[in-house]
């Protein structure tokens, strides 16, 4: 929503500092709405007008030293220039407060406007009356919020207002958000805190958990009627973790929060604000001295490091299922006889997936499917029985912006196959927030919690997910000599034990692999035209209709279809490895549908979409959403996939999968696959396979287009198209 204020100092910059260009400010968007080009040209705009030669977007040293240097404090008497007022005028609007009409002077309506800024930072007592000093100017200059925002905590915020108001004088504190929620500049700020009440000096204290913070907590215990500043800051501590407790003293309500919090986190319940507590508090990985129960590791665990793993206390071990370098780590993945070695020696396994995931452009919809139906896969091969939860990796820090567009629906389309296409469980290993995040979202059953990159903001700020089950905290070496292993160090919560017992593992011989497209996408559509024209199927038109005609209809031509087949190979390969039949078995029918898709059956979704019938093949595959549930239903009574039957006399669940079958291809593509395998059960013939019988082939293809003789005709045709296909899938099978 534009706000008019905002607009006038969105004007005001445009309309004064026309030079941008040469300044750096870029011209502004006059659309009355704050945020950072804003508040960065107006940073830029207050540089110039202080004479600073090398203007920047950061509000840094040099900016805040001479406003000190050459001002001391901003008011009426000491603001050089009109323009130099205006620009705090704007910046006052931007921030929500009243700038006084942007007018160049320090009027009353600025002065209560500066005043309310200060109360609302909590700095009021330090910086009394209603000048503006170089730190509530900094403070000013950017995006921070003053006010409880979002569904922001009220105590939270009193707590940033109280620490703003106690340390603001201490050199290198400044002013943190009093927004109501918990932030990495909120978890630094408390650590300085600690520092300062520790006699750091400015310079020494640097917000960081180092040595002589650790030492000097380990002399500020707080327990049961402990008052004043450490009692404070414990309290905000465990407030800024979540915890429902009154700020201030330490009282018996707090003792109850802080046992609570213990148990939570699996430390010692002693209810004593002790070091092992005031580190869980304030870093994400806590007190490192911690020695857990649960390790993970890119080295094979041989049976001289399982013995030294079980002597140093370990008993849950962290494998990843494949590795998908062949040059770097060559242990990283689990070794043949690895697992038979953890099962003798009394231990157990949990299973870790990770590709690349260390940037947000890794993970979407698409690749989450493709990643579960290969977890699915190594999880059987190395013989993981159903129930066992697998932890898809995202190793980066993640902004929470990125969580949303990214990595929620890459999750969501792993919880999909997963549950749909086997028996394991989906865990998710990251940090905090996005642990929490797709937790929340239903995603994810268990967490792993990559502690140990405290810097991470997905880390700094955020309390443990409330589904951790293991909590990565250091890295340490066990063992000596053959038995000498490095591990990550990593604390159990009892939500999962990994896996004390294994199936035969499965063979990957024989199953289709990706289609080699440098090497045959040319050569293999070429193929595919050539077939098609043979049997009457030109690349355009067709059916009676002119060229003209069926373009302007909606037309697909053969080139087309064949392009979003092999577009989608990572879903048609997915799908014929999970299901063990040959890919080119559901790929021939997608592609002769979509060429084949004429005005007929638009028109019959559209009488579907306004309510004039109840069914129409649509989407990739044409298939009706009456076949689509019974083909379901018959591959989850089989076994085949996991779900709920429906019924296809249902017009609610015919709506609902026609829905699906319409808008979601990958959806309509499974569903393919699904109908193959139940047009095997409805012909009386074993299922396809993968030694790609000529007779089932060609069946199950003819009973795709239903009975008779259009149907026998169907599956002939199909048939041509299948042999091009797996010609070419055969050779990419050879290949790899």
């Amino acid at each position: 929503m534009a706000d008019e204020l905002v607009l006038r100092a969105q004007r005001f910059v445009n309309t004064t500092y026309n030079n941008g260009a040469t300044l750096g400010i870029s011209k502004l968007e006059e659309n009355g709405r704050t945020g950072w080009p804003v508040m960065y040209a107006l940073t830029r705009a207050l540089q110039y007008e202080m004479g600073i030669s090398a203007l920047s977007n950061s509000f840094g040293p040099t900016t805040l030293a001479t406003i000190g240097e050459k001002y001391g404090k901003l008011d009426e008497t000491t603001i050089p220039s009109a323009n130099f007022c205006r620009i705090i005028q704007s910046a006052l609007y931007c921030k929500g407060y009243d700038g006084g009409e942007i007018d160049g002077k320090y009027n009353d309506r600025v002065k209560a406007a500066v005043a309310k800024l200060n109360q609302n930072m909590g700095v009021d007592s330090v910086y009394p009356g209603t000048s503006l000093w170089p730190k509530v100017v900094k403070g000013l200059f950017n995006m921070d919020a003053y006010v409880t925002v979002l569904d922001g905590s009220d105590t939270i915020r009193s707590i940033q207002q109280w620490l703003n108001g106690r340390y603001i004088l201490r050199k290198d504190y400044y002013v943190i958000p009093c927004d109501g929620h918990h932030s990495r500049d909120v978890a630094k700020s408390m650590l300085l805190a600690i520092q300062y009440e520790l006699g750091m000096a400015d310079g020494v204290a640097n917000g960081v958990f180092g040595p002589g913070t650790r030492a000097g907590l380990k002399s500020h215990s707080v327990s049961l009627g402990t008052t004043g500043v450490w009692a404070q800051l414990f309290t905000a501590a465990m407030i800024l973790n979540k915890r429902n407790i009154p700020f201030g003293s330490f009282t018996s309500t707090v003792q109850a929060g802080v046992q609570s919090f213990q148990s939570f986190s699996k430390l010692p319940v002693t209810g004593v604000g002790d070091f092992p507590t005031w580190a869980s508090l304030l870093v994400s990985y806590g007190d490192q001295s911690r020695k857990g129960e649960a390790c993970d590791g890119v080295t094979k665990i041989t049976p001289a490091r399982a013995q030294a793993l079980k002597d140093a206390g370990y008993k849950y071990i962290g494998r990843y299922l494949f590795n998908p370098s062949t040059t770097s780590l060559p242990e990283k993945a689990i070794q043949p006889g690895e697992l038979a070695t953890i099962k003798d020696y009394g231990l157990r396994c949990f299973p870790i997936f990770q590709t690349w995931s260390r940037s947000a452009d890794y993970f979407s919809h698409n690749q989450g499917t493709a990643d579960a139906f290969r977890a699915i896969e190594w999880a059987k091969y190395h013989g993981f029985k159903s129930g066992t939860i697998i932890y898809f990796a995202v190793d980066y820090d993640a902004m929470d912006g990125e969580v949303t567009t990214y990595i929620l629906p890459h999750f969501r389309a792993v919880t999909r196959t997963i549950g749909e296409n086997s028996g394991y469980r989906v865990g998710i290993y990251g940090p905090r927030n996005v642990c929490q995040r797709v937790a929340d979202a239903g995603y994810a059953a268990t967490s792993f919690v990559s502690d140990m990159s405290s810097g991470f903001s997905g880390n700094l700020g955020y309390p443990l997910p409330t589904n951790w089950a293991f909590d990565q905290i250091s890295t340490i070496t066990v063992g000596s000599g053959a038995g000498s292993i490095e591990i990550d160090n990593n604390i159990v919560s009892g939500r999962d034990f990994g896996q004390s017992d294994f199936n035969p593992g499965v063979s990957f011989d024989g199953l289709d692999t990706s289609l080699n497209k440098e090497a045959h996408r040319a050569s293999m559509l070429q193929d595919v035209k050539n077939y098609l024209e043979s049997i009457g199927v030109p690349e355009t038109g067709g059916d009676g209709w002119t060229d003209k005609d069926w373009a302007t209809l909606g037309g697909i031509s053969t080139t087309e279809a064949f392009d979003a087949v092999v577009d989608a190979d990572w879903l048609f390969t997915s799908l014929a490895r999970s299901l063990r039949m040959r890919k080119a078995l559901i790929q021939a029918p997608v592609i002769w549908e979509l060429r084949k898709l004429n005005p007929g059956d638009f028109a019959a979704d559209a009488a579907v979409q306004a309510g004039l019938k109840d069914d129409s093949s649509t989407g990739w595959g044409q298939i009706f959403a009456a076949t689509a549930i019974q083909a379901r239903n018959y591959c989850i009574g089989e076994g085949i996939i996991n779900g709920t039957g429906l019924d296809p006399d249902s017009k609610t669940d015919l709506k609902t999968v026609w829905d699906k079958l319409h808008d979601d291809q990958e959806y309509n593509v499974r569903s393919v696959a699904y109908t193959l395998l139940w047009n095997a059960e409805l012909l009386g013939i074993d299922r396809p396979g993968l030694d790609g019988d000529v007779h089932i082939t060609e069946a199950v293809l003819g009973r795709y287009n239903g009975t008779g003789p259009d149907a026998e005709k169907y599956g002939q045709e199909l048939m041509g198209l299948y042999n091009v296909l797996e010609q070419y899938n055969a050779l990419s099978r050879a290949a790899s």
